[in-house]
């Protein structure tokens, strides 16, 4: 794609970069090519989105006065015309009456559903994931995994507020200021500080210390080395992690776990920018960058008198959230692709369309450790080349504990008050969807085609509910009849 990426100054970053929310459409994965980029479409200049089977094209035209965009896409399994999303005033419908295989909104079969933000939209065996929240102004209208700014892959993201953060990040990677990264265990913590090593220009290393893990008795050892017969055991020099550090970037993980004499350790280091090491009876100066890590409120420990105020008033610079992988599904495809590649046979892998389905749902509550763990486990069980939903773990293939509704039945479509859209009702636990159908059941005196047309799905799902569920349609029609 033709891209133009346009860098802003920090001091401007507000004045250029204003989030709003706007409406847009990620293209994060193809099931029987995975390995093919996602890419990233605006719609705010946009009426319609049309969608169809050829070689993969971004086009941006003007029709009789309707601005479209035309995304083409080699999946077998699309229709040379498959639907298309269209902007109206109760908000993007996705109309698709004359494919052949229809279209799958999270995990529901439809053919015109209005959906929402955060919708997970199949069209054949290719996903998308329908957003509409800030993007910063200077992001181009279609971007893919080549055009992605960053300059280090922790720091890609379709994200829009997540990039924004990346960038703010990038800027000051050169400069003394300390970072905070905060967000879930394994959000990608490590990863994003050894990326603002990278960018930093620094020449010494990137040490990490596991805060929650310093020995209370040898803290002053592990931080600041000794000499060798300072104490019993020590055998020979050791420079200790901060020293390690010098010239480059100290990496304190899960720094809210520090006991209280690490952080009097830690401050003593941060306001003389010099250590002792024991045994030793005068002090080594060091020069490194502070990034630190934590899934604790550092504010609420410091009002609680567990963490040092003046500490903190060193750690604080900047702070980058980093959101659980759960609120990322448009970065899914991005993140797997580069997990796969570290995988022996993984680059090689297809996924079946209910797999790749389940882990677009899935709450990811472990994150990106949990994603590198079922993708390994599935690349070893996947023994003909494609992943399918039977090697995923069963919290995948149950899908997920809760979600957002997504998507509304479209304007006049005749939906009964109080019936849930499609969505909505893939979603549902077995007694939630009994109840649902027994109500709609009761409501159309047993006519199963107007119930699916309720629910924007085909009379067939319908039928299977029916048959797992054991409800009698029968019943229904008697007592219509009555």
């Amino acid at each position: 794609m033709d891209t133009t990426i346009t860098s802003i100054s920090l001091g401007r970053a507000e004045e250029e970069a204003a989030p709003s929310a706007r409406p847009q459409l990620v293209l994060v994965a193809i099931s029987d090519e995975p390995q093919a980029p996602s890419s990233r479409h605006l719609l705010d200049d946009v009426d319609e989105v049309r969608f169809g089977r050829a070689e993969r094209s971004v086009q941006r035209l003007t029709v009789e006065g309707r601005r479209i965009l035309e995304l083409r896409i080699p999946d077998r399994r699309m229709s040379s015309s498959h639907g298309r999303l269209v902007r109206g005033s109760s908000g993007w419908l996705l109309d698709d009456p004359e494919s052949k295989n229809g279209a799958v909104v999270d995990g529901a079969v439809t053919r015109r559903l209005v959906i929402g933000d955060g919708a997970v939209i199949e069209l054949g065996h290719t996903f998308f994931v329908f957003r509409n929240v800030a993007v910063e102004r200077n992001a181009p209208g279609d971007i893919d995994d080549a055009a992605l700014p960053g300059g280090v892959p922790a720091l890609q993201t379709y994200d829009g507020a997540l990039a924004e953060q990346f960038a703010t990040l990038g800027r000051v990677a050169p400069t003394e200021v300390s970072v905070l990264l905060q967000g879930e265990t394994v959000t990608g913590k490590e990863l994003v500080a050894r990326a603002l090593h990278e960018l930093s220009g620094r020449s010494g290393a990137f040490v990490a210390v596991n805060c929650g893990a310093l020995p209370p008795n040898l803290i002053e050892a592990e931080l600041f080395g000794h000499r060798r017969g300072a104490f019993t055991g020590a055998v020979g020099e050791r420079l200790g992690l901060v020293r390690s550090a010098d010239s480059g970037t100290l990496f304190l993980d899960e720094v809210g776990e520090l006991p209280p004499a690490s952080q009097a350790a830690f401050l003593r280091v941060l306001q003389e920018r010099e250590v002792v090491p024991v045994g030793v009876d005068h002090p080594v100066k060091v020069d490194v960058r502070l990034c630190a890590a934590t899934l604790r409120d550092l504010e609420a420990l410091v009002a609680a008198g567990q963490f040092r105020r003046d500490l903190y008033a060193r750690l604080f610079g900047l702070t980058i959230a980093l959101p659980p992988l759960r609120q990322r599904r448009v970065d899914l495809g991005l993140l797997a692709r580069r997990l796969l590649a570290l995988i022996p046979g993984g680059p090689q892998v297809r996924f079946a369309p209910a797999a790749l389905r389940a882990m677009l749902r899935h709450d990811w509550l472990l994150n990106i450790r949990e994603l590198e763990k079922v993708l390994t486990t599935a690349v070893a069980l996947a023994t003909s080349g494609v992943i399918e939903a039977g090697h995923l773990p069963e919290t995948l293939r149950r899908g997920p504990r809760s979600e957002p509704t997504s998507q509304q039945p479209a304007p006049g479509d005749g939906t009964p008050p109080g019936a849930a859209p499609v969505g909505a009702v893939a979603r549902s636990s077995d007694d939630e969807l009994r109840e649902q159908l027994i109500g709609l059941l009761t409501l159309h005196h047993g006519n199963v085609l107007a119930v699916s047309k309720a629910l924007h799905t085909r009379r067939t799902q319908v039928y299977r509910w029916l048959h797992r569920l054991g409800i009698q349609v029968e019943t229904f029609r008697r007592r219509a009849d009555s």
